[in-house]
């Protein structure tokens, strides 16, 4: 709910019947923001706006696609790439707003349902929102207009907003929380990193501990177990995001990357996860089916790795976008996730442009469910 809506009530989303739904449950729409930021991609620019154009294309025929643009000069632009890649402009809507960066699985809310099974009630709305704050992940200093993407959305779609709030450092804050830090099942299980969430650091909330976490995840997202993960891939400048390393793509199964190369510096740290993942249950303390997601080989641009990674995929109504990289393992990869989402196409994006921006097509993209679901 807004600020002024929350304060009224001591009642948390979950009490309410709220949580996170998974990705692969119905979306009523996918909300991008067109790039605009030409230091996401230093002198790689020019063609991420096609390879937007493509995410689209296969996005627009799952489900309509919401994007947000900052002038009507960058949307004349992008209608003319879309149109240009055989797009159904009928399929788009757009939402004129400026944003600092484009990375809505990071600034964009977190939609949460009310299922039927917490029977009807006239005055709780079937969707909701999560604004979790938004501090460009503790490394850049232009954020504030990415920090009110949730409030745009809120207001573009009529939607109610919470904000949570925690007493960090002696004061009342909001916060720090980005959707690429946590992967969940939609039935309580959620997958998240220590050293996203618990570096000695503290980029994000500093004083919150994993016992906090815990409680702020169950009281907004439904969350009823989490499993914690150590470290994310190199490359990484969010700090360890799950959704380059482990992500749910049934109620109980995950897929996992490791990397076979004992001197790649991924080596260790993949392996421990799977550790972690193979001890782990879910909510109701049943074990996880895991499947093993190779990585491609190491990208470098200018001598910096860049997460480049197979898990970053992103689950539509009837299509699952996968990023590939020029690399023998592409064909792989995609073989491992067509098994597991039969009724879905599995479609490879070429990525190699766009992860030089450090994310891929699971960072720039926020599912909107529809609701209300079904239990």
């Amino acid at each position: 709910m807004s600020l002024s809506d929350e304060s009224t009530t001591t009642e948390t989303p979950a009490a309410l019947g709220y949580r996170l739904p998974a990705e692969w449950e119905t979306h009523e729409a996918t909300w991008i923001a067109w790039p605009q930021n030409r230091e996401d991609w230093p002198g790689k620019f020019e063609p991420i706006g096609w390879v937007y154009a493509e995410i689209v294309r296969h996005l627009s025929r799952s489900e309509p696609v919401r994007i947000i643009v900052g002038s009507k000069k960058v949307e004349r632009k992008a209608n003319d790439a879309l149109a240009k890649s055989g797009v159904d402009l009928n399929r788009i809507e757009w939402v004129r707003k400026k944003t600092d960066r484009g990375w809505l699985r990071d600034s964009g809310p977190m939609f949460v349902v009310r299922d039927r099974s917490h029977g009807e009630n006239g005055k709780l709305p079937p969707v909701s929102l999560i604004d979790w704050k938004f501090n460009a992940w503790a490394k850049y200093n232009q954020y504030k207009r990415d920090n009110r993407v949730p409030r745009v959305v809120a207001e573009e779609l009529g939607l109610t907003r919470w904000q949570p709030r925690a007493a960090i450092d002696g004061k009342p804050r909001r916060i720090v929380l980005e959707g690429g830090a946590i992967d969940v099942n939609g039935r309580g299980t959620l997958i998240t990193t220590e050293e996203c969430l618990l570096s000695k650091q503290q980029e994000r909330n500093p004083g919150l501990d994993r016992v906090d976490y815990e409680r702020f995840l169950g009281q907004y997202l439904g969350v009823t177990k989490v499993i914690w993960l150590g470290q994310g891939i190199e490359g990484d400048d969010t700090h360890g995001h799950v959704d380059d390393i482990t992500r749910f793509v049934d109620k109980s199964t995950v897929v996992t990357c490791v990397e076979d190369n004992p001197n790649d510096p991924n080596h260790a740290r993949l392996q421990e996860n799977l550790e972690r993942l193979r001890d782990a249950t879910d909510q109701d303390n049943r074990p996880l089916r895991i499947v093993e997601l190779p990585m491609p080989e190491p990208v470098v641009f200018d001598g910096q790795q860049v997460p480049a990674s197979y898990a970053n995929f992103y689950i539509a109504n009837s299509v699952v976008l996968v990023p590939t990289f020029n690399d023998p393992k592409d064909r792989l990869a995609l073989g491992i996730l067509a098994d597991l989402f039969p009724d879905r196409t599995v479609v490879g994006i070429h990525a190699v442009e766009l992860v030089w921006g450090l994310g891929t097509l699971h960072c720039l993209t926020r599912d909107q469910p529809r609701g209300p679901l079904q239990g």
